[in-house]
């Protein structure tokens, strides 16, 4: 099997065009790349590594790509067990961009986390959405269960 680089590319490019357009942040596609970027790092750190495993096992080759960059599997997980947590650690993930990304706001973070959990759905199950939903914290369930529903 060949690899085909160029055409990764390309559907990144697309996918994160689209993504940007959907988080209404216009053409800011580094923008929507950051914010992405930091809500997957941010799922990654509290899952089990198997389910991370399973879940990329749906991804496309350029959101991969995306999820494992920097992962170290071995690194102690957060414990987050509320939203304000896990708002705070994907800011965290963002890193200084996060105040101009996030706007100061939990909010506005809210609304990206949960329009990124239904934009992943054109890509992930229904099933495994609902087993990344079963491995979270009580008070984080909500983040994908209210987004199943669609």
């Amino acid at each position: 099997m060949a690899l085909n680089f160029n055409q990764y590319a390309q559907e990144g490019f697309t996918f994160l065009k689209d993504y940007t357009k959907e988080m209404n942040l216009g053409n800011d596609t580094d923008k929507g790349g950051r914010i992405f970027t930091a809500i997957m790092h941010a799922l990654r750190d509290i899952i089990p590594p198997e389910e991370s495993l399973q879940l990329i096992a749906q991804l496309p080759m350029f959101i991969k790509g995306v999820y494992v960059n920097g992962w170290n599997i071995k690194r102690k997980k957060p414990k987050v067990k509320h939203m304000a947590e896990f708002i705070d650690l994907v800011r965290q993930h963002d890193g200084p961009a996060a105040v101009n990304d996030f706007e100061y706001s939990d909010e506005v973070a809210e609304k990206y986390i949960d329009t990124t959990f239904i934009y992943l759905r054109k890509y992930v199950s229904l099933g495994e959405m609902e087993d990344i939903r079963d491995v979270l914290p009580k008070g984080l369930k909500s983040m994908i269960y209210s987004n199943l529903m669609f």
